[in-house]
């Protein structure tokens, strides 16, 4: 209440200040032309008599200089009245421009706050924020309770009926025979394509269960994404645990990147989200499945996290990976360093300018612990952890990027 009260306080003092100033009278200007003419005919008048006095001109003469004169006065009063009426019916001009003024810059400014502001929203501290965002993930709804939100399947209007039949003979073996693990990958398969998603996400529990600890990544972000889907969109906090264990298995997953970004930006951390995003477009390749998706949406999180942000060339940000290390062990041990080096140099520029997915990163830590450059590898660490300290998933794979090039315990 007290922003309102504070607002609307402001708008009025404006309002009226702006209102005196209109109707402040103009000084400085001159007087009007007919009241001028007057007093320079009556002055005539007056030498006229002096004159006539003075025998300077005859009766006649006075007489008709005085008609004259008489009759200019007579004009020049008249058209000093019709000034002086325009002047009278303008008066209330500057009061209803001003009204009007007053009207625009109160309701257009309380129009534009609650469209563009957040009315009760506090003022509020980024940690504040975070905290909010913490307790926002920690209590938002179930998996369950996201389906049950939503209306009920619908099955696709091409679905021939000998397909269907197909499917339920498939649901009913499948139930028959739980530990059927070709049964219900088939199962997961079929009912995804009926738009079954809340089936096929059992479907693919079930095939984890029966895998155990042989689950792959892939087992884990299908079942994320089935569940995601069922959910209208929404990641759940289930589909954040099955997120969770695909990034612990495999921390470079673009399918469970893009579904944990999706997720911040769903509690509140636009910043998160952005950086993850902006991580899997410079890495690419420009045909992941996620790269669309990402395209569709970095704009408007990068706008919410604050970030004044150009689409990069997508696959064109990497720095050197694994891979690229090892395949410099080729070359002679001087070529290899220095293929390292340009590499390792070109992403800490990029870093140092623009910034990057925590990702990048870990690579040019675990590059410079390679090139024995353990001072600056401690440096970026540290520089690092500061960067994405609110962020425990970006916190352990430098962690471990850390260790490897022996800068953290």
């Amino acid at each position: 209440m007290t922003f309102w009260i504070v607002t609307a306080g402001l708008a009025v003092i404006i309002s009226v200040l702006i209102a005196l100033a209109m109707r402040a009278p103009r000084t400085g200007g001159s007087e009007p032309a007919a009241a001028y003419d007057l007093r320079v005919y009556r002055d005539q008048l007056r030498e006229v008599e002096k004159d006539l006095a003075r025998g300077v001109v005859s009766a006649a003469d006075a007489e008709r200089v005085r008609a004259e004169i008489s009759r200019r006065i007579l004009a020049a009063d008249a058209a000093l009245r019709a000034e002086e009426a325009g002047e009278d019916d303008h008066k209330g001009a500057p009061a209803i421009v001003s009204a009007l003024l007053a009207l625009v810059l109160i309701g257009g400014s309380i129009g534009l706050y609650t469209q563009l502001g957040a009315p009760g929203y506090g003022d509020l501290s980024l940690q504040n924020r975070i905290a909010m965002a913490e307790e926002r993930r920690a209590g938002r709804p179930s998996q369950a309770a996201a389906e049950a939100s939503l209306p009920a399947v619908q099955t696709p209007a091409n679905a021939s009926p000998d397909y269907i039949a197909l499917v339920e003979q498939l649901r009913e073996t499948v139930a028959q025979r739980p530990d059927d693990l070709q049964g219900h990958i088939l199962l997961a398969r079929n009912e995804a394509n009926l738009n079954n998603f809340p089936a096929a996400a059992e479907a693919l529990a079930g095939v984890i269960r029966i895998r155990g600890p042989e689950a792959s990544v892939v087992d884990f972000t299908d079942y994320a994404d089935m569940l995601v889907l069922a959910a209208g969109g929404y990641v759940s906090p289930e589909a954040e645990n099955a997120l969770n264990t695909a990034l612990t298995m495999d921390p470079a997953n673009g399918t469970a990147r893009y579904y944990f970004g999706l997720m911040m930006a769903q509690t509140g951390r636009p910043d998160t989200a952005f950086r993850i995003w902006d991580g899997l477009l410079r890495e690419g390749p420009p045909d992941a499945p996620w790269i669309e998706p990402v395209l569709a949406q970095i704009e408007d999180m990068a706008f919410r996290a604050g970030v004044n942000y150009q689409i990069p060339e997508i696959g064109g940000g990497r720095g050197p990976t694994a891979a690229d290390i090892e395949a410099a062990g080729d070359l002679s041990p001087a070529e290899r360093m220095e293929m390292i080096g340009n590499m390792v140099s070109g992403l800490s520029d990029r870093l140092a300018t623009e910034g990057g997915p925590v990702e990048d990163w870990a690579q040019l830590i675990t590059a410079l612990g390679v090139l024995g450059q353990t001072a600056q590898a401690r440096a970026v660490y540290d520089n690092a952890v500061q960067v994405f300290g609110d962020d425990t998933r970006a916190l352990d794979l430098l962690l471990r990027a850390g260790q490897r090039a022996q800068v953290a315990e």
